[in-house]
């Protein structure tokens, strides 16, 4: 039996890897604990096996994404949604392992989330992913990943979707929100995932440890919570479990923050992915 904490309780990035990692175990102990909703990133990739030449080759990624949403839904009291896209890291695979010119690589990568996009407007997926490599690379690969960053934002301004960044650790990615903006895309439809509790700029996914979430809670702007749970069985420890968002809800609540746990999970999903928490949930809170 699942525990009910009174709330819509969203996960609002984290990974599934049904055939090398946890898959729908990890959906039944955020359900146990109280889980309801959660978003669902598409791992790298190459971390699943694919070394895409063309951007129709990241279509099974894409696939195996959208159909493990679809299960996890099945499992939980509100529902799943897959936000698709290519990690920016890919860049490096293709400049430094695969001799790609920047440029070269910056094509494969817009082509991608193209294809991504497609599944957007198919209504498989909720948004897009994308952003820059949060390591120092060269001037040129800087800029293809930036020119790719904003290939995103016009594509999530002309189908009308969310975009999640995974980008350097920041407290100011104002730059980033304005180039949104300038590609017609609203700031707050613009997630920065691995967030700090303190993020001007784009929608802050806050990390949920206690410090952080705590910053965020006190600031009172808009936030969300993710765990980056990346559902691989040779990094068990990575990151942080399945289990962690439903936790930090109990302990926000326990400290007084109410108002921050529906600002999470209620009106911030609303704003920044235009989903409704509270009318998916197939059970009363």
């Amino acid at each position: 039996m699942s525990e009910d904490l009174g709330t819509p309780v969203l996960d609002d990035h984290l990974h599934l890897d049904p055939e090398h990692g946890r898959g729908l175990d990890a959906v039944r102990d955020f359900v146990r604990l109280g889980g309801t909703h959660m978003i669902v990133v598409n791992k790298p990739s190459w971390h699943l096996g694919v070394e895409a030449e063309t951007p129709d080759d990241f279509r099974p990624v894409f696939e195996t994404t959208v159909d493990v949403v679809e299960r996890a839904s099945a499992l939980l009291d509100g529902r799943a949604w897959a936000v698709l896209g290519v990690h920016p890291g890919l860049v490096s695979r293709l400049v430094d392992e695969r001799d790609l010119a920047p440029p070269a690589a910056r094509d494969l990568m817009r082509g991608g989330l193209e294809v991504a996009a497609e599944y957007v407007d198919g209504g498989r997926a909720l948004g897009l992913k994308s952003g820059r490599p949060h390591y120092e690379v060269t001037d040129e690969v800087w800029d293809a990943s930036n020119e790719v960053t904003r290939h995103a934002f016009a594509l999530g301004a002309e189908h009308d979707c969310p975009v999640q960044l995974h980008t350097e650790s920041a407290e100011d990615l104002t730059e980033l929100a304005e180039w949104a903006e300038e590609e017609g895309l609203a700031r707050e439809r613009v997630v920065k995932h691995y967030a700090g509790g303190r993020l001007a700029g784009p929608t802050p996914s806050v990390m949920s440890e206690k410090d952080s979430l705590r910053v965020a809670a006190e600031a009172g702007e808009p936030f969300l919570m993710e765990t980056d749970f990346v559902d691989d069985p040779e990094k068990p420890g990575a990151v942080m479990g399945p289990k962690t968002v439903p936790r930090r809800v109990r302990w926000l609540r326990e400290e007084g923050y109410g108002d921050a746990v529906r600002t999470a999970h209620v009106e911030t999903p609303e704003l920044a992915y235009g989903i409704d928490t509270v009318g998916t949930l197939t059970r009363e809170t």
